[in-house]
């Protein structure tokens, strides 16, 4: 039996106003239903709305260290630049993956690769935080990566659990940036762990912890009522939601071991794959956003080595996630993202590896009303320049927000009172929607 979302009456509620407003009203997000800071005219992008997304969440998978086009999503059969790697056929007539990627060929009608990838960003950081949050690294401030957009602007289908979870997403993950608090992605270490710190110490009961809460409360009225500020009021909540989830069910979200040994092998036994599992069971239960990273992928010295091992991972628990959601139900609700924050070079170095290129590398999208089974973008005969629609990286960013029907003109403004929009100025690729 096909498992369906159950969202809360309520939830349904909010998401058909805001569209219906979306739609009739020819505003984003009803007025009476955010904050003040939070409306703005616009800035004058006029970018297109969607106005019946299918998507509702997301699975983002990050490949860190700048995944190398050549020997993956745009192959170069017969050009001195492919090297060794060799281009298969795949489902899709005209459509060829490299060969590093044999399981997905079966999959490749439900996917729409990007091949006019191109970026300003040359250096992992930079790169990184452009492809979080299609805005140019600052000293000054953090910006929002895509899960806090997506609840700051949308909210949670599951009161209870996070509205976003970032696995293994390293130490520089901008997270909610310049957001409050309460959009801050839960960040997890090891998916096999599961949520670490969330049970009741050994010897201490319900009453005993309550009584310890209240305790707590009480010592804290008087300086919160004095200092009635956001970051205080959100330290607070932090204490609320902790003991929320801690007393839910939903708190089984987290435990692998409810899946079966096959599913669980189905995945990968490493860390990315179960963590892609995770991610599976995490929207299954309504949390918005859950992004996935997988490291290892600058290859400046033995590419040709080092790309088949990162791209077995890949390639296992990215088609054991596209076959799973088909099976469950859940594709079409999901959109699956692909994303890397640049290319290789098409050049190959002395030591038989590929360096930093940002002028022209691939991303993919599945699932959540994408049009599988297609190619945007192309590169020339040897994957150095793109030559046919170009895609920067607030262009896919704004893509994802389209799918999802979140307001891509609504402006958020900073602490500082600088306006902000989702995507910056990137325009979505409709087409492929």
């Amino acid at each position: 039996m096909n498992k369906k979302f159950n969202n809360t009456s309520e939830l349904e509620r909010r998401r058909f106003i805001s569209l219906a407003a979306k739609g009739f009203l020819g505003v984003s997000i009803l007025p009476w239903s955010v904050p003040d800071q939070a409306i703005g005219a616009g800035l004058g992008l006029n970018r297109p709305l969607n106005y019946a997304p299918k998507a509702k969440n997301v699975i983002y998978l990050y490949m860190s260290g700048g995944m190398t086009h050549i020997d993956t999503f745009d192959p170069k059969p017969g050009a001195e630049t492919c090297g060794p790697t060799q281009a298969i056929k795949t489902k899709v007539d005209g459509l060829q993956l490299a060969e590093n990627l044999p399981l997905l060929a079966n999959h490749a009608d439900k996917v729409a690769v990007i091949r006019g990838m191109t970026s300003t960003k040359g250096a992992h950081q930079q790169g990184n935080y452009f492809m979080h949050t299609s805005y140019a690294q600052r000293s000054t401030i953090v910006h929002p990566s895509m899960g806090a957009w997506m609840t700051k602007l949308d909210g949670r289908f599951n009161p209870t659990l996070p509205g976003a979870v970032i696995i293994k997403g390293g130490s520089r993950h901008p997270l909610s940036g310049f957001l409050p608090s309460d959009h801050q992605p839960l960040a997890i270490g090891n998916p096999n762990e599961g949520l670490r710190n969330c049970k009741m110490i050994k010897g201490i009961s319900d009453q005993t912890f309550q009584k310890s809460l209240d305790l707590s409360k009480k010592l804290d009225r008087d300086f919160v009522q004095k200092y009635d500020f956001k970051k205080v009021r959100a330290y607070s909540d932090m204490y609320e939601n902790a003991v929320r989830l801690m007393k839910s069910k939903d708190l089984k979200a987290f435990d692998l071991s409810e899946e079966s040994k096959k599913t669980r092998e189905s995945y990968g036994e490493d860390d990315f794959g179960q963590g892609v599992l995770l991610a599976r069971r995490l929207v299954e239960r309504q949390v918005r956003f859950v992004e996935v990273q997988l490291g290892g992928w600058d290859t400046h010295q033995n590419n040709f080595l080092r790309v088949p091992e990162r791209t077995a991972i890949l390639d296992q628990a990215l088609s054991a996630l596209l076959d799973d959601l088909s099976k469950r139900g859940m594709l079409e609700e999901t959109l699956i993202v692909l994303a890397t924050e640049f290319g290789r070079t098409p050049n190959i170095n002395v030591n038989d590896g590929r360096d930093h290129y940002p002028k022209a590398f691939s991303c993919m999208l599945a699932g959540g009303g994408i049009r599988g089974g297609q190619v945007w973008g192309k590169t020339d005969e040897e994957g150095r320049e793109v030559v046919d629609q170009k895609v920067e990286i607030p262009d896919l960013n704004a893509t994802i927000a389209y799918s999802l029907g979140l307001p891509l003109d609504e402006i958020i403004y900073s602490p500082t009172r600088r306006p902000f929009t989702l995507s910056d100025k990137g325009q979505p690729l409709t087409q492929l929607i």
